[in-house]
């Protein structure tokens, strides 16, 4: 199958540069929903005690994002998927709020590190929203 053909049946957009972005997106996904099985330690560090069902919550949060980085690339589920990527990042924002609040938990992490991410959250946001949308 050709380049172009792959790139007809996955109605990419016409922009490489958006291309480019909705596969990053997809591949960041699909990365770190596969984490969350492999090291769901790490994810278990940063829940914050105050939510319940910590291990089933990192595994959901990983089957989602596995799911969503797999439905952006399927044209009929790319809006939906954008959204839902949207909403999980939104979910997951007090396991966030949680580091940055509480550096002493963890040590191996500067505090600054910890504060970058919480604006990170907001352009993945942003990323997931912006490139999933219909082109016109």
């Amino acid at each position: 199958m050709q380049f172009r053909q792959i790139v007809g049946m996955l109605n990419l957009p016409h922009s490489w540069v958006k291309t480019v972005l909705l596969l990053g997106l997809s591949a960041f996904f699909i990365n770190i929903g596969v984490d969350h099985f492999v090291n769901p330690g790490f994810y278990l560090a940063i829940m914050p005690e105050y939510l319940p069902l910590h291990l089933e919550a990192v595994y959901i949060s990983g089957f989602f994002e596995i799911l969503g980085g797999v439905s952006v690339l399927v044209p009929r589920l790319r809006s939906a998927a954008g959204w839902g990527l949207v909403v999980l990042l939104i979910a997951v924002f007090p396991a966030n709020i949680h580091m940055a609040i509480n550096t002493d938990l963890f040590p191996d992490i500067a505090p600054m590190k910890l504060y970058i991410r919480l604006v990170f959250q907001f352009i993945f946001i942003y990323w997931a929203y912006v490139v999933t949308r219909p082109s016109n």
